[in-house]
C-alpha cells in the first residue's frame, strides 16, 4: 500500500511534468529543479524528513504558469511577481499534499516553508531557502551572468550579497565548497569582502 508521502511525491512530480520548458536532457525543467532542490536538502541534512524533501520539490511548483512578464518589468513588479509566486506555489503544494492524504498539520507546515514564512526562525523555511540559494549558485548563476551581461559588476556583487544574507551558516559552508567558474568565484569573493 502506498503512503500519503509517496502519493504526494507522485502528484507533485506529475505537476512538474506539465512544465512546457525542457532542459538540455529533454526533461521538464521544473522536474530537474525539484531534483536539485531535494539533493541540496539532503546535503544540508542527510536525515531530512520526507515532508521537508517533499516541500523542497515544491519550491518552483508550476512556476511556469506565471511568467515574469505577467507583471511590470521593473523592480517593484519583480518583487510582486516573486512574492505572489511564493503564495501560489505554497497553496498548490498544500492542495496536492491534502489530496494525497497527508495530515493537514503537515500540509500547513509545507505551506509555511514554501511560502518563505519565518525565514531565519523556522528551520524548514530556512532549509528551503538555503537549498534554493545553493541551486542558484551551482546551476544558474553563470547563465544569469551571461543573460545579464549588461549589468555592472557592482550589481552582481549586490545580488550575491543578498543571496548570502538569506543563507544559514550551514548553507554558507556548502556554498564555499562549490566549484564555481573563476569569474563567478571572483565575484563571490568580492561580495564576501575576501580576496583569498
Amino acid at each position: 500500500m502506498t503512503t500519503p508521502y509517496a502519493r504526494a511525491r507522485r502528484l507533485i512530480d506529475d505537476a512538474h511534468r506539465a512544465d512546457p520548458v525542457r532542459d538540455a536532457a529533454g526533461q521538464p525543467a521544473e522536474l530537474g529543479y525539484a531534483d536539485s532542490m531535494e539533493r541540496w536538502i539532503l546535503r544540508l541534512d542527510p536525515q531530512a524528513p520526507e515532508l521537508l524533501r517533499l516541500a523542497a520539490r515544491c519550491q518552483h511548483l508550476e512556476r511556469w504558469s506565471v511568467p515574469r512578464n505577467a507583471y511590470p518589468m521593473d523592480k517593484p513588479g519583480y518583487y510582486k511577481w516573486r512574492t505572489g509566486l511564493y503564495t501560489k506555489q505554497a497553496g498548490r503544494a498544500k492542495e496536492l499534499l491534502l489530496a494525497a492524504g497527508v495530515d493537514a498539520a503537515e500540509a500547513d507546515d509545507v505551506f509555511r516553508w514554501v511560502a518563505k514564512q519565518d525565514l531565519k526562525k523556522d528551520p524548514g523555511s530556512q532549509a528551503l531557502e538555503d537549498a534554493a540559494c545553493l541551486v542558484f549558485l551551482e546551476n544558474e548563476i553563470a547563465g544569469f551572468a551571461t543573460t545579464h551581461a549588461d549589468y555592472p559588476r557592482q550589481k552582481f556583487i549586490d545580488i550575491l550579497r543578498k543571496t548570502w544574507t538569506k543563507m544559514s551558516p550551514a548553507g554558507h559552508a556548502l556554498a564555499l565548497a562549490l566549484p564555481l567558474p573563476e569569474g563567478i568565484a571572483a565575484l563571490v569573493r568580492e561580495a564576501l569582502g575576501s580576496t583569498t
